[in-house]
Parts: structure tokens; C-alpha cells; sequence
């Protein structure tokens, strides 16, 4: 990691494709990060964007490896701009001139109008709304529940989950085999399979390289792209 790191500052690669690592067992040997996102976030600046594509969805996280209690302090104005234009950055890098972007309500059914929970009426809709007139193609928040499917079926380009298993759940139902873990907000693309080591089948012969390839072609169609702008 650290000679893929350099290897970019220093003009010798264009981007990275990390594999999959176990982050209790590194965290065990004292590897000081929660994850590979925040070690190249570290070795390269940038403020980092974990989302996901490759298959039949498009997903963008809000919030990636925090606790559930944590998420709707961290909600604030900028995170949600931060997350809003990474969606449409990675959009535009796959060809979307118009991005579409669906945005995930908090609670359930959205906060149903503030019956089941205040935070999308009270401040993360007005922020979406004041993001419309940089983003046109922004939603508001949208029932969790629904708007999978529904972009699944051709109506959003990319969906804006507001924290991880939000976002995973779905996406590893519909897309395991092929989706690609993508870190936008970085001078550098990098790109990783979206699965874990699986230890319990190491070394027998039926792991999948699907992902692992799609991470390289997804790196490939990035780097095209940021070189095209």
C-alpha cells in the first residue's frame, strides 16, 4: 500500500486497485486505520467519498465506518455537498450528462412528515434544496424501502445512501459478484472488489475474480475519464 501510495505521488501509476483485507487483523498488528480509504486519504490529501458501481446500481455513502448513533451528528451541510457531488462526479465519469441523483431519508418511509423521526424535515431536505441550484437532479429524501428498486428500474442514475448498510444491504443483494468499491474525493483513483477475504473458502478454489476485474476495468474507465477533463 505504501509503494502504491508513492508510486502515484511520484507520476509512476495512475491509480490503484487495492484487494480485500481483514481490518480486525490489521488493526491486531497495528495498523492505525480503519480501512484502506483512510490510509490513502492520509498518504494523499483529499477529502475521501466511498461509493460503489459497476453493476446494475450506483451508490454514494454519506457516512461508511462509523456507529449508527454517530450518523445524524455528522449530517451537517458540507458532508452532504461533499457526498452530492461525488454522486455526480461519478455519474459524469460514466458518461451521465445529466445526473440523476436519488437521496435516501434517515428514518423510515423518510420521517413520514416528522411522525417517524425529524431529522429530513428539519435540516437535510433544506439542505438538498439549497443544492438544487447547484445539482438539478438532486431528489429530496426518498424512502429507503423503495428507491433501490426504483433505480434499479431506469429512474435514478445514482443513489445516495446516509450510512453503510443503507447503501450495502441492497447493493451486495443485487450486485455482489460485479460491484467495484470506488474512493472519489482523492487526487488519485482507487478502486477494490466489493467483498471481504473470505477466509472460510482461502485457498479452495472457489473464489470469484469477477470483482476483482471489474475493480480494474472501473479503475481503467476513471482514469479515461479524469484525463478526458
Amino acid at each position: 500500500m505504501e509503494r502504491a501510495a508513492q508510486g502515484c505521488v511520484r507520476g509512476e501509476f495512475c491509480g490503484v486497485v487495492t484487494g480485500p483485507v481483514s481490518k480486525a487483523e490489521l488493526a491486531s498488528i497495528g495498523y492505525a486505520f480503519p480501512g484502506q480509504t483512510e490510509f490513502f486519504a492520509a498518504r494523499w490529501g483529499g477529502e475521501p467519498v466511498m461509493a460503489f458501481c459497476g453493476g446494475r446500481l450506483r451508490v454514494v455513502l454519506a457516512t461508511w465506518h462509523v456507529p449508527l448513533i454517530e450518523v445524524p451528528q455528522l449530517l451537517g451541510p458540507q458532508l452532504l455537498r461533499r457526498t452530492i457531488a461525488a454522486a455526480d462526479q461519478l455519474a459524469r465519469a460514466e458518461g451521465i450528462a445529466q445526473p440523476r441523483i436519488g437521496v435516501c431519508g434517515l428514518n423510515p418511509h423518510a420521517g413520514e412528515g416528522g411522525l417517524l423521526g425529524c431529522e429530513e424535515k428539519s435540516f437535510i431536505d433544506p439542505a438538498l434544496d439549497h443544492l438544487r441550484a447547484e445539482f438539478p437532479g438532486v431528489s429530496s429524501t426518498q424512502p429507503a424501502d423503495t428507491l433501490f428498486a426504483r433505480a434499479a428500474r431506469g429512474e435514478f442514475d445514482v443513489i445516495v445512501a446516509l450510512y453503510h448498510d443503507q447503501g450495502l444491504a441492497p447493493l451486495k443483494l443485487v450486485d455482489f459478484d460485479e460491484a467495484v468499491n470506488v474512493t472519489l474525493g482523492l487526487p488519485f483513483v482507487r478502486t477494490s472488489p466489493d467483498h471481504g477475504t473470505a477466509f472460510g473458502i482461502a485457498g479452495q478454489g472457489k473464489a470469484s475474480a469477477t470483482s476483482f476485474a471489474n475493480a480494474v476495468s472501473v479503475a481503467r474507465r476513471l482514469i479515461k475519464a479524469r484525463r478526458s477533463r
